[in-house]
């Protein structure tokens, strides 16, 4: 078997580049499905739910990275917050995206398309740490092939007393069908090869998340660049962030997922909160994780 903190299977590069080529694809189908974006923004609004803000804390005049930022969204809304965001990002679309929504709603932040982890140990090579916070969420742990190295590498980057936040969809949810049955292993070391790729999850979601509005688009997109993605239990994420040296604050599992339905059917609440199927017992469908540095001793 592999190390708890890595998956063996294809070297890393090469896992970079083909899920670099996958997210690239999907991006123009994702972001089609997004209204005025920026109005949306320059109006107030915000793309983050309440768990990631308990989990983030009071970042006003804190400087926060954002790591797999996706689009920036969520970078944007920590940043109208009063935070000083970098957000980092394998896809050179997502960047792209980001950087123009940034001039066009006036929030400032800056966005680096790179690999994660290896900018996050060049970063730490640089000079003396300097973010207050490293944060992820929704899905940036499963496109990591080296676990521990991306808990090691934002562990670096974190001014002492910094913290590291992530919200995460529960591992164990993919384990399970929309009716309850186990279907895949937890204990799954293998490399998952996804051949249809990075999926069009904004559309099938609805306006789950897309809060400035939902339009409709290609209802057929099909992703031509497969991608590969690794499960990491609840056991291995504590092992790295321990190995790591940063001590564990908060953690937090809940019985419904933000904004995306992804085991299928569920009943939707207010708050774009997708739950379990009425009749079918609740699991955990997102944990949530707070981890600090250790401040320094006088």
């Amino acid at each position: 078997m592999s190390e708890p903190g890595r998956r063996a299977g294809p070297d890393a590069a090469t896992v970079h580049a083909r899920n670099r080529r996958s997210w690239n694809a999907v991006t123009p189908a994702h972001q089609a499905h997004k209204q005025d974006q920026a109005g949306f923004l320059r109006g107030g609004g915000s793309t983050l739910f309440p768990e990631e803000l308990e989990l983030l804390g009071d970042v006003a005049g804190l400087d926060v990275v954002h790591l797999q930022c996706n689009c920036g969204q969520d970078s944007l809304s920590i940043a109208a917050r009063g935070a000083r965001v970098v957000g980092v990002d394998l896809a050179d679309a997502a960047i792209d995206e980001a950087r123009a929504l940034s001039a066009a709603s006036g929030i400032p932040a800056r966005f680096e398309r790179s690999e994660v982890v290896a900018w996050l140990a060049a970063t730490a090579r640089g000079g003396a740490p300097r973010f207050d916070v490293a944060f992820a969420s929704y899905g940036a742990l499963p496109w990591i092939p080296d676990l521990t190295a991306w808990v090691r590498g934002a562990a670096g980057v974190l001014r002492p007393g910094g913290r590291l936040a992530i919200l995460e969809f529960h591992p164990f949810a993919w384990c399970v069908s929309a009716t309850g049955e186990v279907v895949e292993p937890y204990f799954d070391d293998r490399p998952i090869e996804e051949p249809d790729g990075v999926r069009d999850y904004v559309g099938a979601a609805g306006d789950g998340l897309a809060p400035m509005g939902f339009r409709a688009a290609d209802p057929d997109f099909h992703n031509p660049e497969p991608a590969v993605c690794f499960q990491w239990t609840v056991a291995g994420l504590l092992q790295a962030i321990c190995d790591a040296g940063l001590r564990l604050t908060t953690i937090r599992e809940w019985a419904h997922a933000n904004g995306c339905p992804i085991l299928g059917e569920r009943m939707r609440k207010a708050g774009r909160r997708f739950y379990r199927a009425a009749g079918v017992p609740e699991l955990p469908l997102m944990l949530g994780v707070v981890a600090e540095r250790a401040p320094e001793t006088t």
